[in-house]
């Protein structure tokens, strides 16, 4: 009696809630017990003639009536890990054979249409098919169907596209696509632009809003060192390279702010007044309206690149600005440099 009570499994501490082992099922504990037990009756199975018990495993699905409609119970596989039982729920029969059937579809791709890499290339698969080569053909049938008239737009009068109803058509619907391609990353795509990135709906311009002047911008570019002819202007830096000293930057910003009719410290704007006439007349006028001969702003109104609080001025005033547009020239045609010219002229600013 004493060695067998020996052998038998301890279940009191296999039943504490201290044990993790009790975060096996109830189930499956159930099922263990009895395993156990008939495993101590019978070591062999051979003194009744029966094989070794397995453990018992829930039925695959059972039906229980509730509420008077019969629900489908799916049964448990025994197993359980930290309370999370695994069920006996195979996946539908409809969805493993669509499983089955996009392997089969993504093996017949591979040989139909490019899709192995290789050193030099990749197999073009039974169709022989070059997503390159088509590309290609699309681009030169495009260029095929709109060669005479870009012909004519690159060498027409920029004022009289306008008046020319075919190749005004044209000219606004390529330089839509140019300007969405290579102007909309920082103008915008509604071309309202951003903080250091001209608005060019409005009729404020930096260089000029005519069609000449517009065309020569974008072809050449602003302070870029790529283009010899490309716009160029540069503002001292007042502060940074001690031109002027921190209380004089400071009057000719409430200066700024009254000639902009915004509020402004009066007895400062005064004094302000004598150190903008003597420091940025040169280029903004005497009364501040600028000169577009130079790229210099209108200090007057309400149009800021930079922004037109105090501190922005006063860091514009400090350290300068200094924005650069890339020339287009050398990735535009010229029949895309006059469309996306006249698109933006046609915005509603062109003068």
């Amino acid at each position: 009696m004493a060695e067998n009570d020996k052998d038998k499994p301890d279940t009191q501490d296999h039943d504490s809630p201290a044990n993790p082992d009790n975060r096996i099922s109830l189930e499956r504990a159930a099922a263990d017990d009895e395993h156990k037990a008939d495993i101590l009756a019978h070591p062999t199975g051979e003194a009744e003639g029966k094989a070794l018990h397995k453990p018992k495993r829930t039925g695959p699905r059972t039906g229980k009536r509730r509420a008077g409609k019969m629900v489908e119970e799916v049964g448990s596989t025994g197993h359980s890990w930290d309370g999370i039982t695994e069920y006996d729920n195979p996946m539908p029969r409809w969805w493993l054979w669509a499983f089955y059937a996009t392997m089969v579809w993504g093996l017949a791709y591979t040989f139909f249409y490019p899709a192995w890499p290789l050193i030099s290339g990749a197999t073009q698969g039974l169709l022989h098919t070059n997503y390159r080569k088509e590309l290609a053909a699309d681009v030169q049938r495009y260029d095929d169907a709109n060669s005479a008239v870009q012909q004519r737009l690159a060498s027409a009068d920029l004022n009289a596209i306008a008046s020319d109803a075919e190749l005004s058509n044209y000219a606004l619907n390529a330089g839509r696509a140019v300007f969405a391609t290579w102007c909309a990353q920082c103008h915008g795509s509604g071309a309202g632009g951003a903080k250091g990135y001209p608005n060019l709906l409005d009729n404020d311009w930096l260089w000029g809003g005519t069609m000449e002047e517009i065309h020569t911008t974008v072809t050449h570019g602003i302070r870029n060192t790529a283009d010899p002819d490309a716009r160029y202007s540069e503002m001292p830096r007042f502060g940074t390279d001690q031109l002027l000293e921190d209380a004089q930057i400071d009057q000719v910003v409430q200066h700024v702010l009254a000639i902009s009719g915004q509020a402004h410290d009066a007895a400062l704007a005064a004094e302000g007044a004598t150190v903008f006439a003597d420091n940025c007349t040169a280029c903004h006028a005497e009364d501040g309206t600028g000169d577009r001969m130079q790229g210099a702003p209108d200090l007057t109104d309400a149009v800021w690149l930079y922004g037109g609080d105090p501190a922005s001025v006063t860091q514009s005033v400090h350290d300068a600005r200094f924005g650069v547009m890339p020339n287009w020239s050398t990735r535009l045609s010229e029949d895309d440099l006059r469309a996306v010219s006249f698109y933006v002229h046609s915005l509603g600013g062109g003068e």
